[in-house]
């Protein structure tokens, strides 16, 4: 469910929605501020994946690989992913804690089986997609892996990582759209789930241009790895960004 419409006793409609709920929950713009609220969960959330989204973007910069070294660029790379989880997991704990029945207490009831939530689905992907870049990115950092290990272990995480945040990033963009399309220009939730998208429809790309061809045991496409990389991390970068002022938006 995504939104709900209900009368209120003075006659008005008002318009619930799971977005909205969720990354506002407990008033947390209440005495807090926009760009700097580190005791506020949403804060960090914006924060890390900014973070991360920054490192990505360095490392697929034409030319830092070669100043740097190859090693030094994949540990780039990889840090960024850390980020990715680490931003990852809380959102998710954040879907869970705006559920039906409250916060979640404890760590044994972190990972609650939520099926009518389209948020916990897609914070769920999510970070099940960040996994997989920690894998393929930890992996990248070992030089001397054969090809068949490349493949197995950077390629394919890769891949099934951008599988990930693609279903992720749709479900987020049908959450706030209430279906499969919209246009909501004044609204940041849609211009955040939309950068999100065409994020990760360029993390997809870097990701099949990545693969590695048996006969050779070169990446198919260097330059569209780096540039759907580059694009990806940008939109990334620029949808976490505006998660701050979400967070402390008033109501319209």
């Amino acid at each position: 469910m995504t939104f709900i419409e209900y009368e209120r006793p003075n006659g008005l409609v008002a318009t619930w929605e799971s977005r909205r709920h969720r990354k506002q929950q407990g008033r947390e713009h209440a005495g807090s501020g926009t760009w700097w609220a580190p005791r506020a969960r949403g804060w960090w959330i914006g924060t890390l994946f900014a973070v991360g989204a920054t490192l990505f973007a360095v490392g697929a910069v034409p030319g830092f690989a070669g100043a740097v070294g190859l090693r030094d660029d994949s540990i780039t790379f990889f840090a960024g992913s850390l980020f990715f989880t680490s931003a990852g997991f809380l959102q998710y704990r954040e879907s869970v804690d705006s559920g039906p029945d409250g916060p979640a207490r404890g760590w044994s009831r972190v990972f609650v089986y939520r099926p009518g939530q389209i948020d916990w689905w897609a914070s769920g992907i999510q970070l099940v997609g960040t996994l997989f870049f920690n894998v393929s990115t930890g992996v990248a950092v070992h030089a001397h892996v054969s090809q068949q290990a490349a493949t197995h272990h950077v390629w394919r995480p890769d891949a099934l990582g951008s599988v990930c945040f693609l279903t992720a990033s749709g479900l987020a963009w049908f959450e706030v759209c209430h279906g499969w399309s919209a246009w909501s220009p004044h609204n940041l939730s849609w211009w955040i789930t939309l950068l999100n998208l065409v994020g990760s429809v360029a993390f997809g790309v870097s990701a099949a241009a990545s693969y590695i061809v048996p006969s050779t045991g070169q990446l198919w496409n260097a330059e569209l790895t780096n540039l759907g990389t580059f694009v990806g991390a940008l939109c990334f970068l620029s949808g976490a960004v505006l998660l701050l002022p979400e967070r402390t938006e008033r109501p319209v």
